[in-house]
């Protein structure tokens, strides 16, 4: 992570890869992550583990659009 808060691509798509148990061929950075298993649930999960790293994270605005480059555009800058 760079600057306090500001999340890398690399980072968001490791911590998307995660909570959807995929490997990172299965996606790429601009599918909806609803088509491929992402829920409310794991949208928290990622919410509160960003939070942690001092990022500020809407809920909502992750909510609509979700992508990994719309979430990275959200969290990229600190």
């Amino acid at each position: 992570m760079g600057a306090r808060g500001a999340l890398t691509l690399e980072q968001i798509r490791a911590d998307v890869l995660e909570v959807l148990e995929l490997e990172g061929e299965e996606i790429t950075d601009d599918e909806d992550l609803i088509d491929v298993g992402m829920d409310s649930i794991r949208v928290m999960h990622l919410v509160a583990k960003w939070r942690e790293a001092g990022a500020d994270v809407d809920l909502l605005r992750l909510a609509d659009e979700p992508t990994i480059t719309a979430w990275h555009r959200l969290l990229g800058a600190a």
